[in-house]
C-alpha cells in the first residue's frame, strides 16, 4: 500500500489564501524540513516546523503584513491543488511582495513544492525605474528553492513586471561580506522562472534591507540571478540588464538562460560557467571557465585558449546556429481565456528568440487532454491509467511516491511538471519509463533516487528501441535528477537513453555530496547519464559526483554543447576509484568503438577531499579518430588533494595538487 504523506506546508498556502478571502491578516507559514538522517529512504514524511531564527517579534512584524484578496480563477480552470497560486491584476504591489515571500523561505532539501502564475497583465509601476533605492509600488522579491515563477501570456511581454524576482547569494560574513565567496551562489539550485518580461528595477528585501553592506543591491536597470545548477530562465524578455553573480564576487556555479531576450549587458563575474541558448543579449562581460554560446543573438565571438593578454585566457565558445532545439512546453491563456499547454516544434539550425504560439510553431493542447496529478491525490496506479487512456500528464508540485514507473506509451504524449515536481521510487522501480515511440515531450521534473536501489531512474526507450522520428525527437528539457540529499538513495544509472533522436535540453544529473545519507557506501550510483541510441543531442548536459564514468556514449552520431562536471569528492582510496588498471573513471566517456561523435565546451572539475592522492587520468576519454571530435575542453583543480593528470586520454596539461585551470582548443588537434 502506498504510503500517504501529509501535505502540511500546501494545507498551510491554501489556508493562508483562505484567510486572504476573509480579508484576515497574513501570517507566516509553515517551513517544510528535509528528512533527518533517522529518516533515510522511501519513508518519508512532511512536517511542519518553525522557521530557524524565527522570533516573537519577526512573527509579529510577518503577521502585520498587508491584507491579500484572493483573486478569481476561470470557471474553466482545472484544480490545480494547493501548491499552485494564480496572481492577478486585483492584487496590489504590497499582496504580491507579501505572498512571495510566505513561500520563497524552504530549505535546501526540503520537501515543499511552488508554483506561482502571473495572469496577462501589468504589475508594478517604472516610475522609479532611475533610482531602485527609492522606488516605490514595485513587485521585488527574492525566489527561493522549489519555486517557479511564470508568465500566463502567450508572449512574455503580455506579463509586464516592473520591479525584480530575484536570486541573492549565502551572506556568511555580513561586516565583510567581500571575505565570504563560499558558499556564496554554489547551493543555490530548483527554481526558475520564464514567460515573463521584467523591467529590472531592484533594492534589498527583508532582513537583507537591514545589512551593512545589503547583497540585494544592483545598478539602475539591473537583476541579480545569482544560481548554480537547474535554476533555468526560459522565455524571458530581460528589459535592462542582469547579473549572475553576487554583489561582491560570491561564487556561483553554473546557469542555464534559453529563448530569453536580455537588452542590456549580461554581467557574469565570478560565475565559473554558463550556457545560453537560441537567445539575444545586448552585451556578455567576463567568464571564469566554460562560457558557450549557441544561436545566441549578440554573442561573443570564439575566443577560448586564446591569450588575452596578461596571462589570461579566453574562455567563450560560440556556435552560430543550435543544430537542433526545441523550447520547454508552458501553460498559457488562450485568446478566449481557457488555460492550455503550447508544445513547440523542434528546430533546426536555429538562432535567437521563439515566442510565437502560431499553429506552424506548435500545438497547442486543450486542458481536456490532460490529467492533472496532485501528490495527495494520485499514486502510480492512477497516473499510469490516465496516461494508458491516451492523456497528457500535468504533474503539480509535490513529490509523488511511485512503487511503479509512469509509463508513458503513446507518440507525443506531454509530461509537465510544475514547481520542480518531484518523482522518488519506493519499490526498486524507475520513475519514468518512455516506450518505443516518437515524439515524447517530458520537462520540468525531479526524479529523487530512493531505496531499495533501482537500475534506472528514467529510462528513454527500451533497450531495443527502434522507432524515432528526427523532425520530432523525443525530448527531456530541465529534467534533473539527485541520488541522494533529501535522503538516502541508490541508483546505478540516473537516465538512460536508447531511442535514436532524442534531444536532451538541460540536465543535471547528481549524486549529492551533500545532505542527508550522503557516503560513498551510502548513495550509491554509478552512472548520470548513459546513451545507447545513435544521433542523441545534448545541450547543456551537467553531470556530477557519480562513482564511475559520469557519463558513457555508446551510440553513433552523439553531439554535445556544452558539459559541466564534477567527479566524485568522496572516493576514500585509488584502489575504490579504478577502471581496471586506468586511474580513476573519466567523467565523458565515448565508447571504444563509436565512429563518429562531437562535443563542444567541456569542463571536468575534481574536489577529492578525503586527503589521499587520487588520480584520474583523464577528465574525457573517446576513441582517437578523425570523426570524433572535441573542442573547448578545461580540466579544473579545485582544492582538497590529487587531481586530474590529463584533459581528454593522454593529452593535455595536468590539474594536479595546487589551483589549475589548464585548456584545450581540439582533440584530435587540428593541424
Amino acid at each position: 500500500m502506498r504510503t500517504l504523506r501529509t501535505t502540511l506546508r500546501g494545507a498551510a498556502v491554501a489556508a493562508v489564501a483562505a484567510s486572504l478571502a476573509a480579508g484576515a491578516a497574513v501570517a507566516a507559514l509553515p517551513a517544510t524540513a528535509a528528512p533527518s538522517a533517522t529518516d533515510a529512504g522511501r519513508a518519508i514524511a512532511k512536517t511542519s516546523v518553525a522557521k530557524p531564527g524565527a522570533t516573537s517579534e519577526a512573527k509579529e512584524q510577518k503577521a502585520k503584513k498587508p491584507k491579500v484578496k484572493k483573486p478569481k480563477k476561470a470557471a474553466a480552470d482545472p484544480d490545480f491543488g494547493p501548491n499552485v497560486t494564480f496572481i492577478d491584476q486585483s492584487w496590489t504591489t504590497d499582496q504580491i511582495n507579501t505572498f512571495l515571500d510566505s513561500v520563497n523561505d524552504e530549505a535546501e532539501m526540503s520537501l515543499g513544492r511552488h508554483q506561482v502564475f502571473f495572469e496577462p497583465g501589468t504589475y508594478g509601476s517604472a516610475a522609479g525605474q532611475d533610482d531602485p533605492a527609492t522606488a516605490t509600488d514595485i513587485v521585488n522579491q527574492t525566489v527561493g528553492y522549489y519555486e517557479s515563477i511564470s508568465g500566463l501570456g502567450a508572449q512574455p511581454n503580455a506579463v509586464q513586471i516592473n520591479g525584480a524576482l530575484h536570486v541573492e547569494p549565502v551572506v556568511g560574513c555580513p561586516d565583510r561580506p567581500w571575505e565570504c565567496a563560499a558558499p556564496g551562489s554554489l547551493n543555490h539550485f530548483w527554481r526558475s522562472m520564464s514567460n515573463l518580461a521584467i523591467n529590472p528595477i531592484q533594492r534589498p528585501v527583508g532582513e537583507d534591507a537591514a545589512r551593512p553592506f545589503p547583497a540585494g543591491v544592483t545598478e539602475p536597470h539591473q537583476m541579480r540571478w545569482a544560481v548554480s545548477q537547474a535554476a533555468p530562465m526560459r522565455r524571458m524578455d530581460i528589459q535592462g540588464s542582469l547579473t549572475v553573480f553576487g554583489r561582491y564576487g560570491e561564487f556561483a556555479s553554473g546557469g542555464y538562460l534559453a529563448n530569453s531576450r536580455v537588452a542590456g549587458t549580461i554581467a557574469t563575474g565570478s560565475q565559473q560557467q554558463w550556457f545560453t541558448r537560441n537567445s539575444e543579449v545586448g552585451t556578455w562581460d567576463g567568464g571564469v571557465w566554460n562560457m558557450v554560446f549557441s544561436g545566441v543573438d549578440g554573442a561573443p565571438a570564439t575566443d577560448f585558449g586564446q591569450d588575452l593578454g596578461n596571462g589570461v585566457k579566453g574562455v567563450k565558445t560560440t556556435f552560430d546556429n543550435t543544430p537542433i532545439s526545441r523550447e520547454a512546453p508552458f501553460l498559457y491563456r488562450t485568446g478566449n481565456g481557457e488555460l492550455a499547454v503550447f508544445v513547440p516544434n523542434a528546430r533546426t539550425d536555429s538562432s535567437g528568440t521563439d515566442w510565437s504560439t502560431s499553429a506552424e510553431s506548435g500545438t497547442s493542447i486543450g486542458m481536456d487532454d490532460f490529467y492533472v496529478a496532485r501528490e495527495d491525490v494520485d499514486d502510480a496506479a492512477s497516473i499510469n491509467a490516465a496516461l494508458a487512456d491516451g492523456k497528457n500528464l500535468i504533474l503539480t508540485p509535490g513529490v509523488y511516491e511511485l512503487d511503479a514507473a509512469l509509463r508513458v506509451d503513446r507518440a507525443d504524449t506531454v509530461v509537465l511538471g510544475l514547481g520542480y515536481a518531484s518523482l522518488t521510487p519506493t519499490a526498486g522501480n524507475s520513475v519514468l519509463e518512455i516506450g518505443d515511440v516518437a515524439g515524447v515531450k517530458v520537462a520540468g521534473i525531479t526524479a529523487d533516487a530512493n531505496v531499495p536501489e533501482s537500475a534506472t531512474l528514467i529510462k528513454v526507450g527500451p533497450e531495443d528501441a527502434s522507432v524515432s522520428d528526427p523532425a520530432n525527437p523525443t525530448t527531456l528539457t530541465d529534467v534533473f535528477v539527485r541520488v541522494g540529499g533529501p535522503w538516502e538513495g541508490k541508483a546505478v544509472t540516473s537516465i538512460e537513453v536508447n531511442s535514436d533522436h532524442t534531444l536532451l535540453d538541460h540536465i543535471w544529473a547528481w549524486r549529492a555530496d551533500h545532505g542527508q545519507g550522503v557516503s560513498w557506501g551510502g548513495n550509491t550510483g554509478a552512472h548520470g547519464v548513459v546513451v545507447n541510441g545513435d544521433d542523441v543531442t545534448a545541450t547543456g548536459l551537467f553531470v556530477e559526483h557519480y562513482q564511475e564514468e559520469q557519463t558513457i556514449w555508446n551510440g553513433e552520431n552523439g553531439r554535445t554543447i556544452f558539459y559541466q562536471s564534477e567527479i566524485p569528492y568522496d572516493p576514500p582510496s585509488q584502489a575504490a576509484f579504478m577502471d581496471g588498471d586506468r586511474l580513476g573513471y573519466a567523467s565523458y566517456r565515448v565508447a571504444d568503438d563509436v565512429t563518429r561523435h562531437e562535443a563542444t565546451g567541456l569542463g571536468v572539475y575534481s574536489f577529492f577531499n578525503q586527503g589521499q592522492d587520487i588520480r584520474v587520468e583523464s577528465g574525457i576519454q573517446a576513441p582517437t579518430t578523425p570523426n570524433v571530435k572535441f573542442r573547448s575542453m578545461t580540466s579544473v583543480f579545485l582544492n582538497g588533494s590529487g587531481g586530474i593528470n590529463h584533459i581528454i586520454n593522454n593529452t593535455g596539461a595536468p590539474a594536479v595538487g595546487s589551483f589549475a585551470s589548464p585548456q584545450l582548443i581540439a582533440y584530435p588537434p587540428t593541424s
